[in-house]
């Protein structure tokens, strides 16, 4: 099958496209899945940069965590998907923890039907394949910090891919009383349109001396440090890209198909929606470019690579 692989730590040079790269087997509680979109994730590119090395699978590496596509073989012990079923996932039980040799940049990929979910039948391919990683993410933070109705957060990067979904199941799915984001000035409408009632230009103001202080913090970008300053007598921050002291909380992802069935019903009202960057999609010809563009850090959401040949 075609598929995009490297076999040392590196720049995106290292990448390389390859037509003989074997289909991967499945063991009896995996599907294989036949890959129509796959998106693109920080993770992504610190694994190839050896950030994993010391947990990482063997060389070659098909690189790639999230998926959307059509399910064609089903291992022995699967009990809830079939052959046709369209489906979308994070590929990787624990992704910063031995992530799989083979991912989801090449035609075909095997994954542990407890890591899927059927795709909302109101999204396509791209859109499904742009939300698992990160919305299961915003997903876990939140549980893990114990949010609830009624509270008040600060999201750390409300553009980009996971704090966008954290303003939006912190609004729609656990009824906060106020959700702030911070965010460049170019992307501050955006971040009212995603429903957050304080938008902060951290170009023009530090989140961290102003006046407010929140129940939860969640860092999506790497300030724990300031982090800390903006929550009240009783409030956590929560990290995805920082390590922080107790009480508060930094983690890994643990993927989890059944995030994806429970938030389905939000996913299918509209009331949430995964934001795709306006570059979206790359081609899978153009795989080297949407790395780049991933590692400018200019994204606003999800970049998905589509379609696969």
């Amino acid at each position: 099958m075609k598929a995009w692989k490297y076999d040392e730590y590196g720049s995106v040079d290292v990448m390389k496209f390859v037509t003989d790269v074997a289909v991967p087997e499945i063991n009896d509680d995996q599907v294989l899945v036949k890959v129509v979109a796959a998106a693109l994730n920080p993770i992504d590119f610190k694994r190839r940069h050896g950030f994993l090395k010391a947990s990482d699978s063997p060389f070659p590496i098909v690189p790639g965590f999230d998926i959307a596509g059509v399910v064609v073989k089903v291992g022995s012990q699967v009990k809830g998907l079939k052959e046709g079923d369209e489906v979308y996932g994070d590929v990787n039980a624990t992704g910063a923890s031995g992530p799989k040799q083979f991912g989801t940049l090449a035609e075909y990929t095997a994954v542990e039907e407890r890591l899927l979910a059927l795709k909302p039948k109101n999204l396509d391919f791209v859109q499904a394949a742009a939300l698992p990683l990160a919305i299961e993410t915003a997903y876990e933070g939140l549980e893990r910090a114990g949010f609830c109705e009624g509270k008040s957060i600060l999201v750390l990067n409300g553009a980009g891919g996971v704090g966008s979904f954290v303003i939006q199941l912190a609004k729609h799915v656990y009824g906060a009383s106020k959700v702030a984001a911070t965010s460049s000035t170019g992307k501050i409408e955006l971040l009212k349109s995603l429903g957050v009632d304080v938008a902060i230009d951290y170009t023009k103001d530090n989140f961290e001396d102003l006046p407010d202080k929140y129940d939860v913090v969640y860092d999506a970008i790497g300030q724990a440090e300031k982090a800390v300053k903006a929550v009240n007598e009783n409030g956590l921050v929560v990290s995805i890209a920082d390590s922080v002291q107790p009480p508060h909380i930094s983690f890994f992802l643990t993927s989890d198909g059944s995030i994806l069935t429970k938030l389905s019903p939000y996913l299918e009202s509209g009331k949430v929606k995964p934001l795709l960057d306006p570059k979206t999609p790359f081609p899978f010809d153009k795989v080297i470019e949407a790395y780049t563009y991933l590692e400018s850090h200019r994204a606003t959401g999800k970049v998905v690579i589509y379609p696969i040949p």
